[in-house]
């Protein structure tokens, strides 16, 4: 499924999503870039399927990481049958992110709730090997100490980790990014992660506050399956199953359980596209690409 950009396609079958946005020019978007704050009348959210206060969220969320960080992407199979490593590579070949042979300035990347590292990696990977890309930067930011822990043992076998320094990891809130500056970053990543934020307007809102004027704001994050009848069959698996292979592979059933039940909280496609909208990004027509029905969706803003 494509992403179109007017009457131009913006991702075609073997086009970049990134070398076509850094094109497009004179188009006026209408932002309402919220502030994201509170109205001061909801003291509560969700936890999967609880209530919870919410000064509460963040420590819960992070239990729930802390306990899954070392088994993350064992976690990640098991919801996904391992296909999200499939969506991953899709992910950053369609964004095709790097500095173009001529340009006179690196990009500067951030990966939200990137902790492990593997998109991280897989970016500045693509960038190199598609555009001999070896001066761009790259940002790790997690709330999850832990998670970003698992990121840096592995950033140390990589060749990443070459003393150039390019590579950075931060504890940081994606809420509120308060050692991230204005205007700072050229493409914001983030996989698997929004869903877990405690406000995910703040979140788009913070994402639209770093990047530049032309940056681009790159979300892969589980979604709704548009068929009834695919999605019957989903939910029976993940319900049913995903719990007790949380049991058996991590003895932590509860974790698996929030994080099915956090899927199911998460806006519908169109509904997220619109927050994007909120924030002030301009979302190319249709906004989004859904994968394998819908289990999960790639959807892209640009900061114009």
């Amino acid at each position: 499924m494509s992403l179109r950009s007017g009457p131009r396609t913006l991702a075609r079958a073997n086009g970049s999503i990134f070398g076509t946005i850094r094109r497009i020019s004179g188009i006026n978007a209408v932002r309402t870039y919220a502030n994201g704050t509170s109205n001061g009348k909801e003291d509560t959210t969700h936890f999967g399927y609880k209530t919870v206060k919410k000064e509460d969220k963040e420590k819960l969320v992070g239990d729930v990481f802390s306990s899954v960080a070392s088994s993350y992407d064992v976690m990640n199979d098991a919801m996904s049958l391992g296909i999200h490593r499939l969506w991953k590579s899709h992910f950053i070949n369609r964004l095709d992110a790097g500095m173009r042979p001529g340009s006179n300035r690196a990009l500067d990347f951030l990966d939200v709730a990137g902790g492990t590292g593997d998109i991280a990696f897989g970016l500045l990977e693509h960038a190199q090997k598609k555009y001999n890309d070896t001066s761009s930067t790259m940002t790790v930011a997690d709330i999850n100490p832990d998670m970003l822990r698992e990121g840096e043992k592995r950033y140390l076998n990589t060749k990443w980790n070459d003393g150039s320094d390019r590579v950075k990891f931060l504890v940081q809130n994606g809420e509120i990014m308060d050692q991230i500056e204005d205007n700072s970053k050229d493409v914001y990543t983030i996989a698997f992660g929004i869903r877990n934020f405690t406000n995910i307007q703040a979140g788009l809102n913070t994402a639209y506050r770093v990047l530049r004027p032309g940056g681009i704001f790159a979300c892969l994050e589980f979604s709704q399956v548009e068929n009834p009848a695919l999605d019957y069959i989903y939910q029976a698996y993940s319900f049913s199953l995903l719990p007790l292979m949380g049991q058996l592979i991590a003895d932590d059933r509860e974790s698996y359980q929030y994080l099915v039940e956090s899927i199911r909280k998460f806006p519908k496609q169109e509904e997220f596209k619109g927050m994007i909208e909120k924030a002030g990004f301009y979302v190319p027509e249709k906004g989004y690409e859904n994968l394998t029905f819908g289990v999960a969706s790639i959807h892209i803003g640009v900061k114009l």
